[in-house]
């Protein structure tokens, strides 16, 4: 289990309530490193309501799926809603893909550049740059795991599990294939496969075992986004105090 301690972005919260920190942001609110800064608080929500969107969408496709099979079984409908499912998927890769080619030229512009070099102040944007670089990063790893890209590994496991705590994702750690790239498998075999056909409930099983990791993710996506609006409030009523 993942510890339950206190999100890394709640420490970036309680930081920007400091005193010192706000008189720093104050004093240097018509600096370009503070408009960074304030863009990259929406670059961070942007990435992370990309990730929410295409859990939602695969969510959605899913429980079609499911749905046939509790009713029907298998047959033609399924065949024909496994084939919906996967054009599905297409059209959520392509829009990962997208956010991940703005994601690569966003994370250029998290470089700031600062024309006060006072010690407090390179500090600060030093941390905070640091903060939306990692983010970045891990939210790199969540949508090119839920494009069926990469797999979770342990080793890239701990960066995400400091973000989204509490809650634990229960997803594939050491798989070759993430659930989702699972589930595309599973279904390319079950409605193009003439040898290796997989039999439905093993499709069922496979599914429930997406929705689970779906469910956790978008917890635990939710618990970051909170976090990240948070953070953007804090350093919008700074700049306007």
């Amino acid at each position: 289990m993942v510890d339950q301690t206190v999100c890394p972005l709640d420490h970036i919260h309680s930081f920007l309530n400091l005193p010192l920190t706000q008189d720093v942001l104050v004093h240097e609110h018509q600096e370009n490193w503070v408009n960074n800064l304030f863009d990259g608080s929406l670059r961070l929500l942007d990435m992370c309501s990309v990730a929410k969107d295409a859990l939602i969408h695969t969510k959605e496709c899913t429980r079609e799926l499911q749905s046939i099979i509790s009713r029907r079984g298998g047959g033609l409908e399924l065949t024909a809603e496994a084939k919906k499912f996967l054009t599905s998927s297409k059209v959520v890769k392509k829009a990962i893909s997208k956010a991940l080619t703005n994601l690569k030229g966003n994370t250029k512009n998290c470089n700031i550049i600062a024309t006060n070099n006072d010690h407090q102040t390179m500090t600060l944007i030093n941390l905070l740059q640091d903060v939306e670089v990692a983010t970045l990063s891990t939210f790199e790893t969540i949508l090119q795991f839920i494009s069926g890209t990469t797999p979770l590994k342990s080793n890239t496991w701990l960066s995400i599990s400091k973000l989204i705590q509490p809650k634990r994702v229960s997803c594939s750690l050491v798989a070759e294939e993430s659930e989702f790239a699972q589930v595309d498998v599973a279904l390319q075999s079950f409605v193009f496969s003439k040898t290796s056909k997989l039999e439905v409930n093993d499709l069922q099983t496979i599914l429930e075992k997406m929705e689970s990791c779906i469910q956790d993710f978008e917890e635990g996506l939710e618990f970051l986004f909170r976090r990240l609006i948070k953070i953007r409030v804090s350093i919008l009523n700074i700049l306007n105090h």
